[in-house]
């Protein structure tokens, strides 16, 4: 049975129509293979993708529709302008595109999935959308103003479109929802805690459920380590990146806090900073708090150290002998081993380091250098499996044979993961 996808943007909309195969129960697969973690069909591997696609520049009259059937060499992609004044004109554009170049979305449809970035603490798994779930991830927009006011429209949008089917909310916190209270409590007024939902909540949680998942099976098949007691740090690297200690498939600390905003350097996110900066520029600068924020979330991390948010730049401006994008390079991989350092002591120990998203997939040079300065942790990088990543594989190891910590590269599929939850909800 297949599962539409569904990601709203503020400016986009993200779909996906997937096969999901297991919902998360169950064994690890049959294959034997060291690169591989189970077939589309396992619970632990990549979802089969029958069809996927992109609304871009929602609410202009520039929006255009791109729209992939099938995945691989034998992919079938058209793209054209279409008419996305708003979210619900973009799920009518979505709607058509499957109506004139298919998959005939109707005939095996059992749900649609959304994606939403903050369940609070209203939220700790997959629930079916209606009218008091609605009302409530609206309620939470002042958690996440940039995200759940587009994910709402989303869903609104897709009901109206695909109202033969349960629709099921999905969240990002979800996985870091029983968070052990001393990893997930600041050290703030009780009054901002009680009243206001001061705490850590996390984020990328479908992605460090799934890599986290595929990561604990392949160390039960390969190296017999118990699932329940699996010691597994994963870095979700991409634009928005994120650290997630994993102990036993239970999240027990992650970089991201309140917002996003928090921990790791990002393409355009500062990630940590002294909590008193936006004081201290509204004494010297004159800065009001809105402002220091958007610039935190827009104009920083890599792009304001390197002039751009996109690794693939800075790595060639460093390259080319730029001082400020070899010294963003640095930072950016500090931060990372710090916080892996500090989950190894939190986890009692390293199972396994995991490399995903689109930094952690494909720059070898980085998973090289966030790898290979953990040799304390028994972590290490062979040049020549470094280098030889196959995308295609659902896990691929780095480190050489024997090395004390696995480092491995599992390429993120959230997509399937918010498919399985949507499945597994609906199969109770």
């Amino acid at each position: 049975m297949s599962v539409l996808v569904v990601n709203a943007g503020s400016s986009s909309v993200k779909y996906a129509l997937v096969e999901p195969g297991g919902t998360g129960a169950g064994d690890a697969g049959d294959a034997g293979d060291a690169g591989d973690a189970g077939g589309a069909g396992s619970a632990h591997g990549p979802a089969a993708v029958l069809a996927r696609g992109l609304v871009e520049r929602v609410g202009t009259a520039q929006a255009r529709l791109t729209h992939v059937v099938g995945s691989g060499p034998d992919a079938r992609e058209t793209s054209s302008d279409v008419r996305a004044g708003d979210h619900t004109e973009a799920m009518a554009a979505v709607a058509a595109a499957f109506d004139e170049h298919g998959p005939d979305v109707a005939e095996d449809l059992r749900a649609v999935g959304h994606r939403v970035v903050h369940g609070g603490e209203s939220f700790s798994g997959p629930v079916l959308v209606d009218d008091d779930v609605l009302a409530e991830v609206d309620r939470l927009s002042v958690l996440a103003p940039l995200h759940n006011p587009v994910n709402l429209a989303g869903m609104r949008a897709a009901l109206a479109r695909f109202a033969g089917v349960p629709h099921v909310a999905v969240f990002d916190t979800a996985f870091h929802a029983d968070l052990p209270p001393v990893a997930r409590t600041y050290a703030v007024p009780r009054a901002w805690r009680e009243e206001h939902g001061v705490r850590r909540y996390g984020f990328h949680g479908t992605s460090h459920a799934y890599v986290s998942r595929t990561a604990a099976a392949w160390l039960e098949r390969e190296r017999g380590v118990d699932p329940a007691a699996s010691r597994v740090v994963v870095l979700h690297l991409g634009n928005g990146a994120s650290a997630c200690a994993v102990l036993g498939g239970r999240s027990v600390d992650t970089s991201m806090g309140l917002t996003p905003l928090a921990g790791l350097v990002m393409g355009t996110r500062s990630g940590d900073v002294d909590p008193a900066l936006a004081g201290h520029l509204a004494r010297v600068a004159g800065l009001g708090g809105a402002h220091v924020e958007e610039q935190l979330n827009r104009a920083s991390g890599l792009l304001g150290l390197a002039g751009s948010g996109d690794l693939r730049d800075v790595r060639r401006a460093a390259d080319g002998g730029d001082a400020d994008a070899v010294l963003a390079l640095e930072v950016y991989a500090y931060r990372i081993r710090s916080y892996v350092g500090a989950y190894a002591v939190a986890l009692g120990g390293l199972d396994a380091l995991v490399l995903t998203g689109g930094v952690g997939e494909n720059d070898a040079r980085m998973r090289a250098s966030v790898a290979g300065g953990l040799g304390v942790l028994g972590c290490a990088v062979d040049e020549v499996r470094n280098g030889a990543v196959d995308r295609g594989a659902a896990v691929s190891v780095v480190s050489p044979e024997g090395s004390a910590a696995a480092v491995l590269v599992v390429p993120t599929d959230e997509e399937g993961e918010i498919a399985r939850q949507a499945l597994a909800l609906l199969d109770r």
